[in-house]
């Protein structure tokens, strides 16, 4: 059955949204619209949202039952959404929170139930790719209680992943996706990719006339729980322009969330000058209230003052309701300087640990300063910048509603240029900045069916395997390693390439772990480039345990040559040929435990 819609979802670390837009007779779609999606609310009340926060909760025995009902499903022992996120005041111990940011956490098993982390033991736990499967199966679900006649899995879809995401991440990701029923052939899409082809979007063929060969955009794209960076520049081809995505960031667990929750801690101080204590749920309902106080008060034309209030509940914490006012330019002061602070390019975040011994968990950005996280980004790419700073930033992400944050940015990334006489300038992208990149996505895929514009990319890094040099065992000492470019920096999806080498020896009919390491810094290597010395240009990713089967072999080793190909969903594979004996063996940087 042809797809009688293209559908882009936003996968959101704090919230994920649905935006579609019909086919024509043509091939030209129309309009794009957002899905309101079905949730619970509160136990037993399901009302229509345009997005779904990406909470779960683990309901106890005794709430378990039709109070948790959905249109589509009955009896489930969990909730995800809007109730679900209120369940998280009182029971955090049973809600499941930043699930996406799991799926790229090396050092846990991501399909093992460890979420939320560290429950109780009379709590049941779900994995990371298992709770990113409830989302989007509640998505799915969502879609196809709406369009009966043109189910989700017949559709044309873009899910879109932050751009840092690793290749394991994206594997994890693309498992999820086709459990909950997403159609084989749906595409990954880069998140900060996706905010400008929104933008691409609402300019139509203007965005020409604002664009021109050599001008850089810096995507910013500050969600709830994560800053995402992208570098993108205009190039021609054939004489016309065209858009290159150049660098992307690392993922940086530092957002919106930390600035609310630091507004949180700022006013509840305030309420308890006035001998008010807040309980669980009106910390939750205070941390709401910040963030729309936060919107607010550093608009450009914001009020001096807003009203937060706390709704009493029982008799000896709060009688009735409670109100202070906040002042605009304390709460200024304390986000602005607190997580935009002005620096210099050079500056570096702050990653020294406060102590010897940590809570294991998620990697949590040490240093709040987003400004400094960005100074470093840009630092890397300063020689290929003009004036040492991009010509243009996009504003993407719930943050940047309010306009203080974008002015102080700009304030802070002008001042890092070489030259006074180019300021950096704000392109905007589409003003519904919480649904931007569902609709990019959509709009992406609007472009794939027709032909239109597409960002030139490929993919973020540079990808090598690990080869363990020969020499004399040595006691207590490994051999050498060495680190084989095996994929370029910007090789595109659906191509594949031999990578020049010597034959290299593949252990094969016993357990052995594969290493792959990538790099964001090395964007010149070539495949078959050898390095022998790498300190932190590399990182390593998660190995491949596996046993690779060898039916025509006596020996323990294959000779072998590689081959890696970039699959159209942006997965690497690597395939290594043994041409003596015509066999070859595919390794996928997708953690299974068989590979054959």
């Amino acid at each position: 059955m042809s797809a009688q819609f293209v559908v882009g979802i936003d996968l959101g670390t704090t919230n994920s949204v649905v935006a579609f837009a019909p086919i024509n007779a043509d091939g030209v779609s129309e309009e794009i619209q957002l899905l309101p999606i079905p949730q619970l609310v509160a136990a037993g009340t399901i009302e229509s949202r345009t997005s779904l926060p990406s909470f779960m909760y683990l309901a106890t025995e005794s709430e378990q039952g039709s109070s948790l009902d959905l249109p589509w499903s009955e009896g489930q022992s969990y909730a995800v959404g809007q109730y679900a996120q209120s369940r998280g005041a009182e029971a955090p111990n049973r809600t499941v929170v930043a699930a996406k940011s799991w799926l790229c956490h090396q050092k846990v098993d991501r399909r093992a139930p460890v979420l939320p982390f560290q429950a109780p033991e009379e709590v049941p736990q779900v994995s990371p790719v298992d709770a990113t499967t409830n989302y989007l199966t509640h998505l799915i679900s969502a879609w196809n209680e709406a369009h009966p006649d043109a189910l989700m899995a017949d559709q044309s879809v873009v899910l879109t992943v932050p751009a840092s995401f690793d290749p394991v991440a994206r594997e994890l990701t693309r498992e999820a996706a086709l459990a909950a029923g997403l159609p084989k052939d749906f595409v990954l899409l880069e998140e900060p990719q996706a905010a400008l082809y929104a933008w691409l979007d609402d300019q139509g063929d203007d965005w020409r006339s604002k664009l021109s060969v050599g001008k850089s955009i810096l995507v910013c794209d500050i969600g709830g729980g994560t800053t995402d960076l992208t570098l993108v520049v205009v190039d021609e081809e054939d004489g016309n322009l065209i858009l290159k995505r150049v660098a992307v960031g690392d993922h940086l667990l530092v957002g919106g969330d930390n600035m609310d929750l630091a507004a949180a801690h700022f006013v509840a101080g305030k309420f308890a000058e006035k001998g008010t204590k807040l309980n669980p749920w009106q910390s939750i309902s205070l941390w709401h209230s910040c963030r729309k106080a936060k919107e607010t008060l550093l608009q450009q034309e914001g009020p001096e003052t807003h009203k937060i209030s706390v709704l009493g509940r029982g008799s000896k914490l709060i009688g009735g309701t409670v109100s202070i006012e906040v002042e605009r330019e304390s709460l200024a002061s304390l986000l602005l300087d607190g997580f935009f602070p002005a620096c210099d390019i050079t500056d570096q975040p702050q990653r020294q640990a406060a102590s010897g011994f940590q809570e294991i968990g998620l990697p949590f950005e040490s240093d709040p300063g987003v400004t400094r996280h960005i100074a470093e980004f840009v630092s890397r790419m300063k020689d290929d910048l003009k004036n040492g700073v991009p010509d243009f930033v996009l504003f993407n992400g719930g943050v940047f509603k309010a306009e203080g944050f974008q002015n102080r940015l700009l304030s802070v990334i002008n001042a890092w240029a070489s030259s006074d006489d180019s300021q950096v300038e704000s392109i905007a992208a589409t003003h519904d900045l919480d649904n931007a990149v569902a609709r990019g996505a959509c709009f992406y895929g609007i472009n794939k069916l027709s032909g239109g514009m597409r960002i030139r990319g490929g993919v973020a890094h540079s990808y090598y395997v690990g080869i363990e040099s020969a020499g004399l065992a040595i006691p207590g000492m490994p051999r050498p390693l060495k680190a084989l470019c095996v994929v370029p920096y910007g090789m595109e999806e659906g191509t594949q390439i031999d990578v020049p080498a010597n034959e290299i020896g593949l252990v094969v009919g016993q357990p052995v772990s594969f290493r792959f390491f990538r790099s964001n810094v090395r964007p010149d290597d070539s495949p078959g480039v050898l390095l022998e010395h790498w300190e932190e240009d590399l990182e390593e990713s998660d190995p491949l345990h596996t046993t690779l089967k060898a039916d025509e072999l006596d020996d323990d080793y294959a000779a072998v040559t590689f081959e890696s190909r970039i699959t159209e969903i942006g997965m690497f594979e690597l395939w290594c040929n043994d041409a003596n004996h015509q066999q070859q063996w595919k390794l996928e940087f997708n953690v299974r435990e068989e590979t054959e």
